[in-house]
This record gives C-alpha cells, structure tokens and sequence, in this order.
C-alpha cells in the first residue's frame, strides 16, 4: 500500500465498570446519542471494523450509518488481564504489586497472571489493521493506545499517559506502505 491512509479510532462507549475490563464481555452505555451524532457525523464514508467484543459492536453499529462494515476482529480486543480481569487498581496492587509495576511502569515483556504483555498485545492489534485502507475502528483504549504509540514514536510508558475517553476520537496517518511508511498522529482524544 502507498500514499496517505487513515485510521479513525473510535473508543466505545462507557461500560461504567470499576476494575480491569479486557476480555470480559460488557455492554456499552450508548445512551448519549448527541455526542454519537456527533461523532457519527464526523467521521468519513470508509468502512467500519470492531472488536468482537459486545461493547465495540454496539458502539460500531452507532456510528455505522451507510457505511460498509467489515466482519468483528477478535484481534482488535483489549488487552487480556488475565487474571486481573474484574479487579480494581487497589485489588491488583495488593495481589501482584512488583508485578504491576512492571507491567505499567515499564511495559513490554512482563504480563499480568494468564493475560499478555503489552509487546505481544501490540502485536496482535498491529496484524489487525495491517493491509486495511482508510478504515474506521472502533475499539478499546488499549488498542487505540497502540497503535499511537507507532505514530507517535514513543516509548510504551509514555503512550500509556494519554488519555483516550470513551465515544472520543483519535486518527492516525500512515505515509507510505504499512511497514515501512511513515506514521503521524493527527488527533488524539478529540470530541467532534
């Protein structure tokens, strides 16, 4: 692929839930429907793919107007927590606290119990979009942080300070083909 392609990156909509939610299969309060018109208004006529997770899903439907979708992407889920899944920060502290520093402090290789490391995450959501166009993913904010790691060129605890809200938008350009192009973030968090 060459020239300019874009990914919008659409965080789905709140699950109001307190501890770790990677995997578990929550819904989606889509209850706000000004600032998902809003959004859905924004973004451009290319198609859509989700997380096959029930919150992604629904926020794709949303958003979805006329626009092609693509089948859900497993790969495209939140980070797995393993066995953190459900916990609180102060939970997950108590339990494993070396372990967590290392985890958020310093990504990478370290993974919470049974979960992945940020690195194979990355991974995983980097083979989901590769050979995509112009596409918009609505996802969940671990996706969408890394893949602005890539375009921002940063370490992964740097990336992982921003803050990406849910039904909030960020895009990413890539110049040139997939692997060896160039990658720019043009917005990150925005609020059409």
């Amino acid at each position: 692929m060459s020239g300019v392609s874009r990914l919008w990156l659409v965080r789905h909509g709140p699950t109001h839930a307190k501890g770790f939610v990677g995997w578990t299969d929550l819904p989606a309060d889509l209850s706000d429907v000004a600032t998902i018109a809003r959004l859905e208004a924004a973004l451009p006529d290319v198609p859509v793919i989700s997380s096959d997770l029930t919150r992604a899903v629904k926020t794709a439907d949303a958003i979805q107007a006329t626009r092609a979708r693509l089948p859900h992407d497993p790969r495209l889920r939140e980070t797995h927590f393993g066995a953190w899944e459900g916990l609180t920060w102060a939970e997950v502290e108590a339990r494993d606290p070396h372990l967590t520093r290392g985890v958020f402090e310093t990504p990478g290789e370290s993974a919470p119990p049974g979960g992945e490391s940020w690195n194979a995450f990355g991974a995983r959501v980097s083979e989901a979009v590769a050979g995509h166009g112009d596409v918009i993913v609505v996802a969940h904010m671990g996706v969408i942080l890394s893949l602005l790691q890539k375009a921002l060129n940063c370490p992964a605890a740097e990336v992982l300070g921003h803050e990406i809200a849910p039904l909030s938008l960020s895009v990413i350009a890539r110049h040139g083909d997939w692997a060896q192009g160039a990658w720019e973030a043009e917005r990150i968090n925005h609020f059409p």
